[in-house]
């Protein structure tokens, strides 16, 4: 995708996202938290701040993994998944790392059909 038609995918899903939730629109942070819920697959509920940046993580090697970057290695006693990496995700530039995310995250919730 090019930039501009992430920006416009990303700007309807925060807006859906928003509304659904009937909230502020997301940030990336929020969006990430999100789709690690979605893949802990326990349902919402109270968080610690650890658990937090654990879901974060979670996103992001599911959001990687689409591209090749992590795969699954299986899930923990409580039920959280752990990943591996694969191959070394390349250095992007800050703007290059938030398209790529945002990119990734509009796929993701594509394949859902949430968006």
């Amino acid at each position: 995708m090019k930039p501009a038609e992430i920006n416009l995918k990303w700007d309807a899903l925060q807006q859906r996202i928003a509304e659904d939730f009937d909230s502020e629109k997301p940030d990336i942070k929020v969006m990430l938290f999100l789709i690690g819920v979605q893949e802990l697959g326990q349902g919402p509920r109270k968080f610690s701040k650890r658990q937090k940046e654990e879901l974060m993580h979670i996103a992001n090697c599911k959001l990687f993994s689409m591209l090749g970057f992590y795969e699954l290695e299986g899930l923990d006693q409580d039920g959280w998944p752990h990943w591996k990496l694969v191959k070394t995700v390349p250095n992007y530039t800050l703007l290059e790392q938030e398209f790529m995310i945002k990119s990734l995250i509009i796929s993701y919730f594509e394949e859902l059909e949430i968006s």
